[in-house]
């Protein structure tokens, strides 16, 4: 079985991560100098996407194809994991063709079983979990923005969800302080923050949780924010807009913090509720420096995990 697996920010350790993210910024320095860097010339990657995303395509299948090497899109019409046949052949068949696999699913359980299973590396391109590569590229973007990860304070405002307990994992694990500022009800998985600030006694890094964005935004260094309802909430969206009314970044939140905060959002972005348009087009912004970072970040990941 294949050991080289990212399902969870937690499973490169702190020197690992690091050493993707010099990596990141090489690769990325060399595309802007249009320096070939075709590391993985003759691999393929497998793309298996029961959600949908703009980014994550794109970044992926451009990257792959900037390192040398050739990706595959597998939509959800074309592998119904788990119905047309087992997780377990799916990763197996794949392995037998493949150099390296990515998942984008809706069940964290799906893509361990396609690492248990598979013989090639296995990356976890979204679960309802984690979102470990969007934290990668935000680590990235910070560290461009800030040059250091130790004494910053990120805060994370709206839904506890599964890009939030990344960056939980992403802070604790580089000395960056992380609060995750959400209604009640809406917190990160209990057991994430727990095992996080276990990580953070070590590094420096304080994990906490409020129900107060205004308080949790003093003297932040990073305010971050996602949508209030996610792929699969649609359902609840009504519901999530009336509990999250004051959760969001908007000119009130940056004066909170601290007058260079930077500030991040994964994308896509509904404007008028998680964070104020105008807040999305200032200097503070690096939005789209931080969608640009999936690519590097990735591009650098999947070397890492092929050993090259």
């Amino acid at each position: 079985m294949a050991e080289a697996r990212y399902l969870s920010v937690k499973d490169l350790s702190a020197a690992d991560t690091l050493a993707v993210l010099e990596r990141a910024a090489k690769l990325k320095r060399e595309v802007k100098a249009g320096t070939p860097h075709h590391v993985l010339a003759g691999r393929t990657l497998a793309m298996v996407f029961q959600k949908p995303s703009l980014r994550t395509r794109v970044s992926f299948e451009v990257g792959m194809t900037q390192l040398g090497g050739h990706a595959i899109y597998l939509g959800p019409g074309d592998i119904k994991l788990g119905e047309r046949e087992t997780v377990e052949d799916i990763a197996l068949t794949i392995s037998r063709m493949c150099d390296i696999i990515m998942a984008r699913v809706f069940g964290h359980d799906i893509v361990v079983e396609l690492a248990k299973h598979a013989t090639v590396p296995v990356i976890n391109a979204l679960s309802d979990r984690e979102h470990p590569c969007q934290i990668l590229a935000d680590l990235q973007t910070i560290q461009e923005r800030k040059g250091r990860f130790p004494g910053l304070k990120a805060v994370f405002v709206g839904d506890g969800n599964n890009v939030a307990q990344s960056f939980l994992y992403g802070g604790a694990l580089l000395g960056m302080s992380v609060t995750v500022a959400c209604p009640k009800g809406y917190e990160p998985d209990a057991g994430i923050v727990a095992d996080a600030a276990a990580i953070g006694r070590g590094t420096g890094a304080a994990i906490e949780v409020s129900n107060d964005p205004r308080v949790a935004a003093r003297g932040a260094d990073v305010l971050y924010t996602d949508v209030w309802a996610s792929m699969g909430q649609e359902s609840e969206a009504a519901q999530r807009k009336a509990a999250f009314h004051g959760f969001q970044i908007d000119a009130g939140l940056m004066a909170a913090a601290k007058p260079d905060a930077t500030v991040l959002h994964c994308l896509p972005a509904h404007y008028g509720e998680e964070i104020d348009y105008a807040v999305s087009r200032t200097p503070n912004s690096a939005i789209f420096d931080q969608a640009e970072n999936r690519l590097h970040a990735q591009k650098a990941l999947m070397a890492h995990l092929m050993g090259v």
